[in-house]
């Protein structure tokens, strides 16, 4: 069996590699336009700032190598230029001969990624301007940065390849300035945490200028000085980084179905209207697993997955590729946020009766060395308890909390599984309780013990109805009634039963004991204040 793959990175090597070890006997080839393949496109940002010393350790393999490992033809500087279906080949041209050459196929995989997106603006080809999508565009950036005297940069896009860059410029000691159209960045968070990862930005260094757009960059030969729709400002050099479009034209030009997001259309099998036409990677659409509903997965991890169940699927076993949850993660200078599954907004615009809760935590014992403050967002349907999704950001072990929450949403968990599952503990590692645990306590509380918890920007629209209580330790808000929790036993000092009061510590937890203690002697309207002040800086500011 002839089976051709067009594109040479992630999804297609996979696809290829995995294809030969399913049956020696299948004639695998690969078509690229690029002269490298099997790249770590993720690392990129990373080497531009130095992080990974050399470019080599970006090329996983070598066209060579690859050939001698898995035995695949690989044929680089080639761009496909058409699918005949009719015909089952492919027409072919070399992108520094120019020669032609059609290629015949019994099956065929589309892996041909996407592209970077190039904002039509006024001055978008001066000199100065980067892309970070290939080792190429990574190597220039860096030689730029090493060899010339670059004190202002500006990224325009606040996605995680936009930060990532952002923070790689910043320790090289470069001005850094990210600009994004959106009201908050990263994109896939709620409100409330893309805030906080704001303003660490900020709090560090990184000026980070939300729903504003750049209208044009202005320079005569190179880049000067960027425009937005509210400032102008100088700039060494501006990297672009708007977002990708899938490349499926080739697609669309040979009559396969395309979604409205312009990925290929496929079904379980990652494959297209087309029995004998596959599409997996950056260029294809994916399920959501928890809507049903099609989406669009551009990440490495998504890829491999994708390629491994159509090299299955081609070898005549059964193999489906179930689908996604948009897990992601990034690194933000000393902090890190990732996500997983549904955010509040999407879950309450899908028609879901939601409950959410914020809870600060430590990751492992808080007495040993080195443990770090981390918050989990815990997104779930009030109605049936189905875990919808997580977000997870601090200098603690996000990643752990974050897998742990998608693995159970992937089963279809609900919020008291958490609270059951049964996690590695020692002081090193964990809490006795572990953080998923532990934040499934609370929110089963949020949810059958009726205990208020009450976000920041709620209390701001009805401030002047509270009576805020700090309940720290020790005093800590300026201008707020102090009241110790052990010293309560009955009706409080200046505070009726009927008083609406807010309960504001550090993390929450002195303010839920407060809150149950009060309960008891007869208070009725008490409100605890989500994340405490340890997410809320601003609390005790008024």
């Amino acid at each position: 069996m002839d089976i051709l793959v067009i594109g040479g990175v992630a999804a297609g090597t996979k696809t290829a590699a995995k294809l030969k070890r399913e049956n020696r006997d299948f004639n695998v080839t690969i078509i690229t336009n690029g002269k490298d393949i099997s790249y770590a496109g993720c690392g990129l940002p990373y080497y531009v700032g130095g992080v990974i010393e050399n470019k080599e350790s970006l090329i996983v393999n070598t066209p060579q190598t690859f050939e001698k490992l898995t035995q695949v033809k690989v044929i680089t500087n080639t761009q496909a230029l058409k699918i005949n279906r009719d015909k089952k080949t492919v027409n072919t041209k070399n992108i520094i001969t120019n020669e032609e050459k059609e290629f015949s196929y019994d099956k065929l995989v589309i892996a041909t990624g996407a592209s970077p997106i190039k904002p039509n603006l006024e001055g978008i080809d001066l000199e100065g301007i980067y892309y970070v999508r290939t080792p190429e565009d990574a190597i220039n950036l860096r030689s730029i940065i090493e060899k010339e005297d670059i004190k202002r940069a500006v990224v325009v896009g606040g996605g995680f390849i936009g930060l990532e860059i952002a923070e790689n410029l910043f320790e090289n000691n470069i001005k850094t300035t990210i600009i994004d159209a959106n009201e908050n960045i990263p994109p896939g968070f709620d409100k409330e945490v893309s805030s906080y990862i704001q303003e660490r930005l900020i709090d560090e260094g990184i000026m980070v200028l939300t729903d504003e757009k750049v209208t044009s960059i202005i320079g005569e030969k190179r880049v000067s000085k960027i425009k937005t729709d509210k400032r102008v400002m100088k700039a060494d050099l501006v990297v672009m980084s708007v977002g990708i479009r899938p490349n499926s034209k080739i697609a669309k030009d040979c009559g396969l179905s395309l979604e409205k997001n312009k990925t290929i259309s496929v079904n379980y099998n990652m494959q297209t209207d087309d029995e004998d036409i596959f599409a997996v990677g950056d260029c294809a659409c994916v399920k959501n697993i928890i809507t049903n509903e099609s989406t669009w997965s551009p990440m490495g991890s998504s890829a491999n997955k994708e390629g491994r169940c159509v090299a299955r699927t081609i070898a005549g076993k059964e193999s489906r590729f179930k689908g996604v949850l948009g897990t992601s993660i990034v690194k933000i200078l000393d902090i890190s946020a990732a996500r997983t599954g549904l955010t509040e907004k999407d879950a309450i615009a899908l028609g879901h009766n939601v409950e959410s809760v914020i809870v600060p935590l430590d990751d492992k014992a808080h007495y040993y060395p080195g443990a770090g403050l981390l918050f989990i967002k815990l997104i779930a349907d009030k109605n049936t308890e189905q875990v919808l999704g997580a977000q997870v950001f601090g200098k603690g072990s996000v990643d752990k909390q974050i897998d742990t929450i998608a693995t159970a949403i992937h089963f279809k968990a609900k919020v008291s599984d958490l609270q059951d599952l049964d996690l590695a503990y020692a002081p090193p590692f964990s809490t006795a309780i572990s953080p998923v645990g532990h934040v499934a306590n609370v929110l089963l509380n949020k949810i059958y013990e009726s205990v208020n918890i009450i976000k920041f920007e709620d209390f701001i629209e009805n401030q002047d109805s509270y009576k805020v209580v700090d309940v720290n330790k020790a005093p800590s808000i300026e201008d707020a009634m102090y009241v110790n929790l052990t010293d309560i036993d009955g009706k409080v000092d200046g505070l009726e039963y009927d008083d609406k009061i807010l309960l504001v510590c550090q993390r929450g937890k002195r303010a839920y004991l407060t809150y149950n203690r009060m309960e008891y002697y007869g208070y009725k309207n008490l409100s605890i204040l989500e994340g405490g002040l340890s997410l809320n800086k601003e609390m005790g500011d008024l």
